[in-house]
This record gives structure tokens, C-alpha cells and sequence, in this order.
């Protein structure tokens, strides 16, 4: 492990920058897509010395002030910290291209165009607080400002459509802080800590330790759109703006589901029962089934993408079963835990380039519905490709990054004798197909598309970009699962 003296400053920054950026873009309002352009090339270096200084020296960990918990804070930067880290910073760049030119065709500056950029950079400060932060209470705040630049960004327009949107995201949200913070209070008042790292030593099966958790997992549960508490995810998501509707899909929801991973994995291994286990994974086999036969009924091409995002959470659900329980290792929970985060990791940039394709088209065509983008591909072919590399992705076939992830977690069903999350698999990816197909075939068709705005290739290439990490992610896995091992906790520890 790395000591924080010295040796954090790329860790504190990645929290940093955007945070001073959304204030200083509030001050230059017109110019803040080139505040957020600096923030995300500052954000880019950050992480990429972080990456190394991980790589080379193992989980880098900086007690903030220099008081150790419990009395301070602490972060800490491992192999999946830093991967979500980068899934960040690539998603945020493209956004940050993309809306620099959505907002800049409205001339002037507009509501949208000056609240945008403090709020994405809020968002993206909170996102990284959260994969960095050790502390439950610490996390509840990263959690608020997440929710509140979700909400308001889903807002930005201010169509009624979207508004009411937001307004249900936010009932939802707020009834899931609330869980959360009733269940740290538990955990506070029985331990007089809310460090994960204390955590794992003090915490008991007790009934106060068992119901602060559970408090907890229904929270998050609500803040990931898990099954059933899904219905503010496809509306919002729908109603934004492309490029907030990137960051909503690809980037929000991991940082609640990435919460519950620390929570179950190194918090309180010891506390998961083999019922809630494959309670939380018979809610995300559910999500997959619902939301993939929703996503087969849309007329239109965001929300299809957006029930899409509802059934590919709920495979995430699924580590908790194969990886998880009582905390002692098994010989398949390595690849369980490497394979669910390919999925995250896979599934972020490939929804973030559907997303921004589908922005592309609307800008191109005036809105997104499936009949009037009939072949688009023929003035379209970046965009359209990237689409079509983001589906690959997402089916899991190979060579991408969501067929190793749905490799490595199929392996791990049939070897722990779980056949039934394998079943689960295939039948999503079926179902995966049947409502791609139908997008595609109509950005295929053969014939001529209408009117058209003529949109840039620069633009189009952002789409295309995404969709080839996801890609490469499958093609280049050996680094990716290697610098994922490092800080791994010790339940998911055994590989095949």
C-alpha cells in the first residue's frame, strides 16, 4: 500500500478539479464548456497517474487532514477505483465534446447552456468522491450531490415532460437517501464508526448490524433503479438531453451500485446470508427479463436504450450470489467479482456511445423515433457504426468487453453449480437481441432518409470512440483483469 504523504496529489485532484470547475463555470457562465474541457484534460492526467502509481506500488490510501479513522476520512485508491475512475473520465470527455457543440447551436446563452456545465462537473466530482471515499457518511454526501446534479439535469430543459420526470426521480431518490441514512445511523450508534476498513472488523450478524444493511442495500437498491424500484430511471433518462442522458445511464447508477459492492464485499462480508445474496440477484435476473421486454415494445430509439439500462444493471446484481457469502473464498468468486466489473466497466462506455448516437440522430432528424431514422446509415456511417459497436457490446458477443464480462460470470454459475444466473444470461442476451435488432434494422434500411441537419463528423466519431473501448476492452482483457486484482477484497480473492 501507498502512504498518502506526497503521493495523493493525483488522488485529491480527481475530486478537486471538477468541483472548483463547476464554480468557476458558474462565474464565466457562456465560456464554461472550455472550463470543462480544461477540467476534463486535468482529470485525464490525474487518473492516469493514479493508474500508474497504483500499478506500480499497489492500493494507495490518503487519511484527509492527517487524522486516521475513525476521527478522519479516508481515501483510497485500488484497481477498481481507478478503473471506474477512467470509465468516468472518458465518458465525461465525450460529453463534455458533445454538449460544447449541442449548446453552442442555440445562440446565446440559454438556461440549459449555463446550467449544464456546473452541474455535470458537480455530478462528475461526487462520481469520483464516490469510488474513492471509505467513509459510509462521507458517501451519503457524495450520494446527495450525485442525486441532485442527476435530478436537475434531467430538469435542464424544462419541458414538462422531463420536469415530471425529475420530479419522480427525485421522490425516489429521496426515499433512498433516506433507507441509507437510517441505516448508517444504526451502524454509528452500534460501532461509533462508519469506516468501511473499522467496519469490517467491528461488525457482527446481530440484529442491529443485519438491519442497518439492510436499510442500507434497499437504499441503494432504489438509487440503482434495481427491480422494482426502476420506473423514475427510463423517463429521465429519455427526457434529458443526450449528452446528460450519457452521463445518467453510464456513470449514476454505478456509483450507488459501487457503494453496495464495498458495503457486501469488504464492510460486512460476514453478514451475507446466502437468502439476501440471491435475493439481490433474483431482483436483477427480474430487472433483466422486465426491462428487456419493455425496451422490445418503444417506438422510440432513447427509450429503448433507456429500459435497456434497467436490464443491464440487473446483471450486476448477480455477483452477489457467485462472490459473495460469509466471506470465505471460493475457487470461482474471483472470476464472479472480475467478470461483473467488465460488465460495468463494458456496459458505461457502451450506453454512453448509444446515448450519444442517439443525440446525434435527433439532432440530425429532429427526434428519435425508429420510422424516421430509416437509412440513416448512409449519411451517417460513424455514428451508425458506433451504435452498432456499442450493441455488440452490450449483446456480449466477442470480442468486446460484455463477452468477457459474460464469460467470466458464466463460468462462475457453472462451476458453483448456480446453473440458474447462466440461464439468465442467455435469456438476456436473446432478448438483448431482439430489441437492438430493431434500431439497427431501421439505421439500415435500405432507403432515403428525409431532410437531415447535417451533423459533423468530429461529433460523429465521439459515438464511435466509446464503442471501441467496449470492444477493446474484451480484445486487450489481460491488463484490465491484472490491474483489477489489485486491492481486491479477500472474499473474492480465489480464481479459476
Amino acid at each position: 500500500m501507498i502512504p498518502g504523504d506526497g503521493a495523493g496529489g493525483a488522488l485529491m485532484a480527481t475530486v478537486a478539479l471538477p468541483l472548483a470547475g463547476s464554480l468557476l463555470a458558474v462565474v464565466l457562465g457562456r465560456h464554461g464548456a472550455q472550463v470543462a474541457g480544461g477540467v476534463a484534460l486535468g482529470v485525464g492526467a490525474a487518473v492516469a497517474v493514479l493508474a500508474a502509481q497504483v500499478a506500480g506500488g499497489g492500493v494507495l490510501r490518503v487519511d484527509l487532514g492527517g487524522w486516521a479513522p475513525p476521527l478522519g476520512i479516508a481515501l483510497m485508491a485500488d484497481g477498481l477505483a481507478v478503473a471506474f475512475l477512467g470509465l468516468g473520465a472518458v465518458v465525461m470527455a465525450a460529453v463534455v465534446a458533445q454538449a460544447a457543440a449541442l449548446f453552442s447551436t442555440r445562440g446565446g446563452e440559454s438556461r440549459a447552456g449555463y446550467g449544464f456545465w456546473p452541474l455535470v462537473m458537480v455530478l462528475w466530482a461526487a462520481l469520483n468522491l464516490t469510488f474513492l471515499s471509505r467513509d459510509l457518511f462521507n458517501l451519503y454526501v457524495a450520494l446527495e450531490l450525485l442525486t441532485l446534479g442527476a435530478v436537475a439535469l434531467v430538469a435542464i430543459g424544462g419541458q414538462a415532460g422531463p420536469l415530471a420526470a425529475a420530479l419522480r426521480y427525485m421522490v425516489f431518490a429521496l426515499m433512498g437517501s433516506l433507507l441509507y441514512l437510517l441505516g448508517a445511523v444504526l451502524l454509528y450508534a452500534a460501532h461509533g464508526t462508519l469506516d468501511i476498513d473499522l467496519l469490517a472488523i467491528r461488525a457482527q450478524p446481530a440484529p442491529p448490524d443485519l438491519v442497518a444493511a439492510g436499510l442500507i442495500t434497499a437504499g441503494l437498491a432504489v438509487k440503482t433503479a434495481l427491480f422494482p424500484f426502476h420506473a423514475w430511471l427510463p423517463p429521465a433518462h429519455a427526457g434529458a438531453p443526450a449528452p446528460a442522458s450519457a452521463v445518467l445511464s453510464a456513470l449514476v447508477p454505478k456509483g450507488s451500485f459501487f457503494i453496495l459492492w464495498r458495503l457486501w464485499f469488504e464492510a460486512m462480508p460476514d453478514l451475507a446470508a446466502p437468502p439476501v445474496l440471491t435475493l439481490l440477484a433474483g431482483l436483477g435476473g427480474a430487472a433483466v427479463i422486465y426491462g428487456s421486454a419493455l425496451a422490445l415494445m418503444q417506438g422510440r430509439l432513447k427509450m429503448i436504450v433507456a429500459y435497456s439500462t434497467v436490464a443491464q444493471l440487473g446483471y450486476l446484481f448477480l455477483v452477489f450470489p457467485l462472490a459473495g457469502g460469509a466471506g470465505a473464498a471460493q475457487p470461482w468468486e474471483a472470476s464472479a467479482w472480475t467478470g461483473t466489473a467488465f460488465q460495468a466497466l463494458s456496459h458505461g462506455l457502451a450506453k454512453a456511445a448509444m446515448f450519444l448516437a442517439a443525440g446525434l440522430f435527433v439532432m440530425a432528424v429532429g427526434h428519435d423515433r425508429l420510422e424516421g431514422l430509416r437509412g440513416l446509415a448512409r449519411t451517417m456511417p460513424m455514428a451508425v457504426f458506433g451504435f452498432g459497436l456499442a450493441a455488440v457490446a452490450l449483446l456480449g458477443l466477442p470480442p468486446s468487453g460484455g463477452f468477457t464480462a459474460k464469460y467470466l460470470v458464466m463460468t462462475a454459475a457453472f462451476a458453483s453449480g448456480q446453473v440458474v444466473w447462466a440461464g439468465v444470461l442467455v435469456v438476456g442476451g436473446l432478448l438483448a437481441a431482439g430489441y437492438l435488432y430493431r434500431p439497427m434494422a431501421a439505421l439500415f434500411a435500405d432507403a432515403a432518409p428525409g431532410p437531415l441537419t447535417p451533423v459533423p463528423r468530429r461529433l460523429q466519431a465521439l459515438p464511435l470512440l466509446l464503442a471501441g473501448l467496449a470492444i477493446g476492452l474484451g480484445v486487450a482483457s489481460d491488463a484490465p483483469i491484472t490491474f483489477l486484482a489489485i486491492g481486491r477484497p479477500d472474499a473474492a480473492a480465489e480464481g479459476l
